[in-house]
C-alpha cells in the first residue's frame, strides 16, 4: 500500500493510522521544536497567549507570518521529551478554534485524527474519511474546525454541512459561525453582512457603496468563499461545486438515505477524474434496524483504505476512520495528552459487568462506547428474535484465535465427474470450512438399486438457499448460501456444530449446482433446498443426485397431503417461517456464546453467519441467505441418528478455557 506523505520536500518517519501509511515530514533541528528549551516534566502542550493585538507593527508582522506558516506546515513540539509533530490544521484547532469549554487540550488521540485526515486530503485517490465515533468524542468541534480551515484559506471555495436532521444542520453551522467569531481579525476574511448569519457565511466583499462624488469606495480583496447548510435530503447539494462536504451523524439520517446522498454529492467533489474537494462524514451509529445505521455501515465498510480497486480507490471513495472508545477515554489521560489505555478500558470493563445480567442495556453501551466496529454496529438486542449479545460474545471469542477456518474449494479428483472429490485449500476459495471428516468418512456414497446415495446421512446434512434473479430491498442481488452441519453423534467427541459454509454467486447457475453435488458427495451428506427455486433439484436430478435431496421435514407439514411429501422445503409460509425461526433460536442459545454454567463458548466458526443471524429481520427475510439456509440444516438434522462406535480425530486447532489461573484445554476443533 502506497504511503502518503504529509510534506514531500521532506520526507521522515512513516506510521500507521487505520492501517494508511502517513510519511511524516523530517524532525527540525532541536532550536526549530517548540519547548525544547524546558526541562523533561514540562515539556508538554500550552497554548501561545501572546497578545498579538499589542506587539508593535514589526513584532505583529512577524506574529501574523509565523501564525500562517504554522497553519500550513503544522509544528513540532517537545512532549515528555518526545520530538511530536502536529499537522497545520491541529495546530489550527489547538491555538485559534474555540469551542465550547475553550480552547481545546491538546490530545494523542486527536493528533492521530488530524495527521488521517491530512492525508486523506492529500491523497489524490481519497474522498475524505468516514468515521465511527464514540459518544461525545467532539467531531462537530472538529468539523467546525475542517469548515473553516478549508474555506478560509481558498478562492471560491464552498462548504457544505448537513446532518441527520436540517435542525441539526443548523446546530453545527451555528457552531461554525460561533468559532469563526473567536478567530484573531488575520485569519477572519472579508464577510458579506453579519458575522452572525443563519444561513450562509460568506466570505465575499460587501456591495460597494457610491461616495458623494460618485466614486466607488475601494474594498480589500476577498475569497468569495462560502460555507452553507441544507436541509436533509437525498439530492440535497446536487450540482453543486464543493471544496468541503460535512455529513455529520450519517448513522442516523432517518429523513433520507445517506447511501442515496452519498452518491449525489460524490461527483460534486469532482472535476473531471480530479478529486478537487474532501468529504468529513462522522457518526455514532443508530440501531441498524433504523436504516440510518444500516445505510452507514454499509458506506463505512466500502471504506477500508487495505481494500482497493484497479483504480486504487475504495468502494465509496472514502477512507474508513475509527479509534476504540477506550482510547482518549476523558478522564483517563495524562498531563502529556497521552492515553491511559489500561486504566480506560478497566473502567469501561466495569461498566459492561455491571450491565451483564442485562443484555439490552449491555448492548446499547457496547454500541454507544464500541471497542471494535463490529460492536458500533451492533444490532438492537430488543428487536430481534435471536440472542444477540451471545452472538457477539462468539464473535469476540473468535477473533482471540487465528484461523479457525479455512478457504478452498472442492473439486472432482483427477477432473473425473462422479468420481472422488478432493479439497483443496485456496485463499480465494469459495468454500468456508471448520473441519474435515477423517478419510474413511469423505466421498462416502451407498447404491441402492443402482441409486446414489449419501453415506453419512446419519452424521452430516446440508441445508441450502439457492438465488435467483430477484434483488434484495437494500438493491443487491440476493446470494447462495450452503451450510453444512455435523449432527448429534457418539461418533465423535464433538458434535452438533456447523462446520461447512458457502456465500457466493457465481456467474451461472450450473457453477453453483455443481458446487452443491460436490460438497455433498465429500461429505457424504443429504441437502435440504428451498423448492420454490426448482433449478437446482432438475439439476441434482439430472446429474444422477436426486437422492441426495432431502425430503420436506414432517416438523413443517400442515396437512397429511402428498403435497407436503415433496423434495425441498418452500421458502415461505407460516409454518416454515417459525419452524426456521424457532430451531435457530434454539441452537444460538444452546450453542453460541458463552455458557454460563460450564463457561465454555460456543463452536460456531463462520463470522458471516454470526453477522448474518446478529441483523435477521423475520418480517423481511430476503437478505439473510446465511440466516436461512442454517435453518435449514438444523431442520434436516432432526431426523433420527443411529449410533456409531466413537472414532478419535486429529484437530487442526485447540481451544483452551482460560476462566481460571491456569489456561486448561476446554475441547478439539478447528
Amino acid at each position: 500500500m502506497p504511503t502518503v506523505y504529509l510534506d514531500n520536500t521532506s520526507k521522515g518517519e512513516v506510521i500507521k493510522v487505520n492501517n494508511l501509511s502517513i510519511g511524516l515530514p523530517k524532525k527540525p533541528n532541536k532550536s526549530a521544536i517548540l519547548f525544547s528549551n524546558l526541562t523533561k516534566k514540562n515539556q508538554f502542550w500550552k497554548r501561545d497567549k501572546t497578545d498579538w493585538e499589542f506587539l508593535s507593527n514589526k513584532q505583529k508582522e512577524k506574529f501574523i507570518i509565523q501564525e500562517f506558516e504554522r497553519r500550513l506546515n503544522g509544528v513540532w513540539f517537545m512532549n515528555n521529551g518526545e520530538p511530536t509533530y502536529i499537522t497545520g490544521n491541529h495546530y489550527y484547532y489547538l491555538q485559534w478554534c474555540k469551542i465550547d469549554i475553550g480552547y481545546p487540550d491538546y490530545r494523542d488521540r486527536d493528533r492521530r485524527f488530524f495527521m488521517f485526515w491530512d492525508a486523506c486530503k492529500k491523497d489524490p485517490k481519497s474522498y475524505g474519511m468516514v468515521m465511527v465515533k464514540h459518544r461525545r468524542e467532539g467531531a462537530s468541534w472538529k468539523a467546525a474546525c475542517l469548515s473553516l480551515y478549508e474555506i478560509t484559506s481558498k478562492y471560491n471555495a464552498h462548504g457544505g454541512l448537513l446532518s441527520k436532521t436540517g435542525q441539526d444542520a443548523k446546530d453545527l453551522f451555528e457552531k461554525v459561525v460561533y468559532m469563526f467569531r473567536g478567530l484573531p481579525d488575520f485569519f477572519q476574511p472579508i464577510i458579506d453582512g453579519s458575522d452572525n448569519p443563519k444561513s450562509k457565511l460568506s466570505f465575499s466583499a460587501p456591495g460597494q457603496k457610491i461616495s458623494k462624488n460618485y466614486q466607488k469606495v475601494v474594498k480589500s480583496e476577498a475569497l468569495n468563499s462560502k460555507i452553507d447548510w441544507r436541509n436533509t435530503k437525498e439530492n440535497s447539494y446536487d450540482s453543486a461545486k464543493l471544496n468541503l462536504f460535512v455529513s455529520d451523524e450519517a448513522g442516523k439520517w432517518m429523513e433520507a438515505s445517506i447511501q442515496k446522498n452519498w452518491q449525489v454529492v460524490k461527483p460534486c467533489l469532482t472535476q473531471g477524474r480530479k478529486v478537487i474537494g474532501k468529504c468529513f462524514m462522522p457518526s455514532t451509529v443508530n440501531e441498524l434496524t433504523k436504516g440510518g445505521g444500516e445505510n452507514f455501515k454499509k458506506i463505512f465498510y466500502d471504506s477500508f483504505v487495505e481494500d482497493r480497486d484497479g483504480n486504487g480507490e475504495t468502494v465509496s471513495g472514502l477512507y474508513a476512520y475509527f479509534t476504540p472508545a477506550y482510547d482518549g477515554y476523558e478522564g483517563f489521560i495524562d498531563k502529556y495528552g497521552n492515553s491511559e489505555i489500561e486504566k480506560a478500558k478497566k473502567y469501561l470493563d466495569n461498566r459492561r459487568q455491571a450491565l451483564k445480567k442485562d443484555t439490552i442495556k449491555l448492548s446499547e453501551e457496547k454500541r454507544q462506547r464500541p471497542y471494535t466496529v463490529d460492536e458500533a454496529f451492533r444490532s438492537d438486542v430488543n428487536k430481534s428474535i435471536f440472542d444477540v449479545e451471545k452472538i457477539y460474545q462468539q464473535l469476540e471469542y473468535n477473533s482471540t484465535i487465528d484461523n479457525l477456518t479455512t478457504k478452498g474449494n472442492f473439486i472432482w479428483s483427477g477432473g473425473n465427474k462422479d468420481g472422488e472429490v478432493k479439497w483443496i485449500p485456496d485463499n480465494n476459495g469459495k468454500w468456508e470450512i471448520s473441519w474435515l471428516p477423517p478419510k474413511q468418512y469423505q466421498n462416502k456414497v451407498i447404491l441402492k438399486s443402482g441409486r446414489k446415495h449419501p453415506g453419512n446421512e446419519t452424521l452430516l446434512v446440508s441445508g441450502c438457499d439457492p438465488y435467483d434473479h430477484d434483488t434484495t430491498t437494500d438493491g443487491r442481488r440476493s446470494d447462495a448460501a450452503c451450510h453444512t452441519y455435523l449432527k448429534f453423534n457418539m461418533a465423535f467427541d464433538f458434535s452438533e456444530v456447523f462446520v461447512c459454509e458457502y456465500i457466493n454467486r457465481p456467474p451461472k447457475a450450473e457453477i453453483f449446482y455443481e458446487d452443491m453435488i460436490k460438497q455433498c458427495v465429500f461429505y457424504g451428506c443429504p441437502i435440504l433446498v428451498e423448492n420454490n427455486k426448482i433449478g437446482i433439484i432438475k439439476y441434482f436430478e439430472r446429474r444422477g443426485y436426486y437422492d441426495y435431496l432431502m425430503d420436506r421435514p414432517e416438523s413443517t407439514h400442515t396437512s397429511n397431503s402428498k403435497a407436503q411429501k415433496t423434495k425441498g422445503i418452500p421458502g415461505s409460509g407460516e409454518a416454515v417461517i417459525n419452524a426456521q425461526a424457532e430451531i435457530t433460536q434454539a441452537y444460538i442459545y444452546d450453542h453460541v456464546g458463552h455458557n454460563e454454567e460450564t463457561g465454555d463458548v460456543g463452536m460456531c466458526y463462520f463470522n458471516k453467519l454470526l453477522k448474518d443471524w446478529s441483523e435477521f429481520d423475520i418480517t423481511n427475510r430476503t437478505k439473510f441467505d446465511a440466516s436461512i439456509s442454517s435453518s435449514l440444516a438444523l431442520l434436516g438434522s432432526q431426523k433420527i441418528v443411529k449410533k456409531k462406535q466413537k472414532i478419535k480425530f486429529t484437530p487442526f486447532v485447540k481451544s483452551f478455557n482460560n476462566t481460571g489461573i491456569i489456561s486448561r484445554k476446554s475441547r478439539n476443533v478447528r
